[in-house]
C-alpha cells in the first residue's frame, strides 16, 4: 500500500463529525487550505444558483429568484472570493424581462429588482467588470422603464472608476441638453438626480450645493446643504446656511427638521437623524443618513430598533425589521458585517420568545442565527 492509500484508510476510520472538526482545525491554521475549501463550498452554491437561473420560467420565477438572491447575499456576506457578479447580473436580466412582460402589477415584486441591483453593485466592487461595459449597463438601467427603482451611482462608483463615471456623465450631460418637453421629462429627472450623484462621488461640493439650492426653499434640502458643507470642512459656510434657513423659516413652525438644522450647527450631526426617527419619519432619516459616516449612525439605529421592539406591537415589529435591514446596511458601509452578526444574535437571543418579531425579521430577508431558524 502507498502512503496516500494508508492516509485515506486512516481518515475513513473517523466518524464524519470528528473528521469535520479535524479539517476545520487544520483550515484555521492554514489560510490556503481554508481558501480552497471555501472555494469548493462557494462553487457548489454558485452552480445551484446558475441552474436555478437557467430553469426559472419568467411567468413564475418570484420564489426561485428570491432563493437565488438569498444565496448570493449569503456568499457576499461571507466574504466569498468567487466572482458572483455575472450571476447577479443574470438575476437582474430575468427580473427586468419579467417586469417588462407584465400586463398587470404584482407579478414580480419590484423590491426583488432593487435587491438584485444592490447585490450586483456589491459584487461588482469586489470583481469589477470592464468600466465601459458596466457604464453602458448602468445607463440602460437608469434610463429604463418607468416604475423601476432608482439605481444609485454611489453604489457602483467604486466599480465604475473614473472612466466609467465620465462615460455616465457624458450621457447625463447629453440628456440635460435635450429640449424640455413632456416626452423628455422623466429622462431629465433621472439625469438631474445622476448629475447630483456624480458631483457627490467626485467631491464637487460647489456643484452639489448649486443643484440643491435650486430645490430651495425646503428645510430638508437646507439640512442636506449644511451636511455637504460640513463634510467638506467648510464649517463657516455650513453655519451661515443653517442660520439663513432658520431665519427664512421665521420661527413660525417648529419640528424635527428645524431642530435638526439647529443641531447641525453643533458637533453632533447624527442628532438630526435621531430627531427624524423619533418623529416617525424613517425615510427622511435614511436619506439624511446617507450624508453621514455609518459609524456615527449605528448606535442611533440600534437604539431606534430596540425602542420599536419595546412597543410590542405587530406594526412596530414590521418597522423594527425594516430598520434592522438599514442597520445591517450601515454595518456594511462601516466594514463591520461581523459586528452586525454578533448584534443580531444577541438581539434574537434577548427576544427569542417574540415569535412575531422573528417572523418579521425573516420576511425582511435577514438571515437569523441557526439556533432560531427552525
Amino acid at each position: 500500500m502507498t502512503r496516500q492509500s494508508d492516509l485515506r484508510a486512516f481518515l475513513r476510520s473517523f466518524d464524519p463529525e470528528t473528521l469535520a472538526d479535524l479539517v476545520c482545525d487544520e483550515a484555521e491554521r492554514d489560510p490556503d487550505l481554508r481558501r480552497r475549501l471555501l472555494a469548493r463550498v462557494d462553487g457548489g452554491e454558485l452552480a445551484e444558483v446558475s441552474d436555478l437561473l437557467d430553469d426559472t420560467a419568467p411567468a413564475a420565477e418570484s420564489v426561485q429568484l428570491a432563493s437565488v438572491l438569498d444565496t448570493l447575499q449569503r456568499l457576499l456576506d461571507g466574504g466569498t472570493q468567487a466572482d458572483v457578479a455575472p450571476l447577479a447580473r443574470r438575476a437582474i436580466d430575468r427580473l427586468t424581462t419579467a417586469l417588462g412582460a407584465e400586463t398587470e402589477p404584482g407579478g414580480v415584486p419590484i423590491d426583488q429588482l432593487d435587491r438584485a441591483v444592490s447585490l450586483y453593485a456589491r459584487a461588482s466592487v469586489a470583481h469589477p467588470p470592464p468600466p465601459r461595459e458596466l457604464a453602458e449597463w448602468f445607463l440602460r438601467m437608469a434610463f429604463g422603464a418607468q416604475g423601476w427603482p432608482d439605481i444609485s451611482l454611489t453604489d457602483f462608483a467604486p466599480a465604475l472608476g473614473e472612466p466609467g463615471i465620465q462615460q455616465v456623465k457624458s450621457t447625463v450631460d447629453d440628456v440635460l441638453g435635450e429640449p424640455e418637453s413632456a416626452d423628455t421629462a422623466a429622462r431629465r429627472r433621472t439625469a438631474q438626480r445622476l448629475n447630483q450623484e456624480i458631483a457627490e462621488v467626485t467631491g464637487d461640493v460647489d456643484t452639489v450645493v448649486r443643484i440643491l439650492s435650486e430645490q430651495l426653499p425646503r428645510l430638508d434640502v437646507s439640512l442636506k446643504i449644511v451636511r455637504v458643507l460640513r463634510a467638506a470642512g467648510r464649517h463657516a459656510e455650513a453655519i451661515a446656511h443653517a442660520a439663513q434657513a432658520l431665519g427664512n423659516d421665521g420661527g413660525a413652525r417648529r419640528g424635527p427638521l428645524v431642530d435638526a438644522l439647529e443641531q447641525a450647527r453643533s458637533a453632533r450631526p447624527a442628532d438630526a437623524v435621531r430627531a427624524l426617527l423619533a418623529d416617525d419619519r424613517g425615510d427622511e432619516a435614511w436619506k439624511a443618513a446617507a450624508e453621514l459616516p455609518a459609524t456615527e449612525l449605528i448606535a442611533v439605529y440600534r437604539a431606534h430598533v430596540e425602542e420599536l421592539i419595546g412597543h410590542k406591537g405587530a406594526q412596530q415589529y414590521v418597522r423594527a425589521a425594516a430598520q434592522l435591514r438599514r442597520l445591517r446596511t450601515l454595518h456594511k458601509r462601516a466594514g463591520a458585517t461581523e459586528e452586525f452578526a454578533v448584534y443580531l444574535a444577541e438581539l434574537v437571543e434577548t427576544h427569542r420568545r417574540k415569535t412575531r418579531l422573528l417572523e418579521e425579521i425573516r420576511k425582511a430577508r435577514i438571515a437569523l442565527p441557526k439556533a432560531v431558524r427552525s
